[in-house]
């Protein structure tokens, strides 16, 4: 009698402790879905930058006096290549080769502005690129940077979570993957204004 009272304890124990590990599991992965919306919302107000300065087709006649630098094409592409990375991570926002696209898209539209400030001419006229805009895109990768940093230390807790015993057979069991972090984006300075 005493050892079915003691076997029916013991499964109930480990039922019980199934249950919360399984819940904590979920809980992470969920904590770890939605840093990446926050960090969707974040890149996404970058792209939408890069969009609205170019418009339909071309950028501003103010901004430019005319002239279609030779850069305005590269940002504009390195944006929709961060906007259907977006898209792509945005289903599986764990997926490792779908985080490392969305870190490779974020570092090209870096390259991208950077190159529009390097290549922004410094003559007597001063240069192309207004300071406010140039202060705005420094902002919006700053927040984007922080956003960054916490999703990648959600996506480490729950890392963590489903690497230590006995966790880890749940998380084999009910198909819990790794997930990837994402590398820290180049943060601009922001020009004095």
């Amino acid at each position: 009698m005493t050892s079915s009272v003691a076997t029916w304890i013991a499964a109930a124990v480990l039922l019980f402790w199934a249950v919360g590990a399984y819940n904590r599991l979920v809980r992470l992965r969920g904590d770890a879905n939605a840093a990446f919306a926050a960090l969707d919302i974040e890149l996404g107000r970058q792209v939408e930058l890069v969009d609205t300065l170019v418009g339909a087709d071309e950028p501003p006649e103010s901004l430019f006096d005319g002239t279609q630098p030779s850069f305005w094409g590269g940002l504009q592409g390195a944006a929709s290549q961060l906007r259907a990375s977006l898209a792509a991570a945005r289903h599986r926002p764990l997926d490792p080769e779908r985080i490392e696209a969305l870190g490779s898209a974020q570092a090209v539209l870096a390259v991208a502005w950077d190159r529009a400030e390097r290549d922004d001419a410094h003559d007597l006229a001063g240069p192309r690129l207004p300071e406010t805009l140039m202060a705005q895109r420094a902002q919006l990768a700053l927040q984007g940077a922080a956003t960054a940093e916490r999703f990648s230390r959600a996506v480490e807790q729950y890392n963590a979570a489903i690497a230590q015993f006995p966790a880890l057979l749940l998380a084999w069991l009910f198909g819990f993957k790794r997930g990837a972090t994402l590398p820290p984006p180049p943060v601009p300075k922001a020009p004095a204004v």
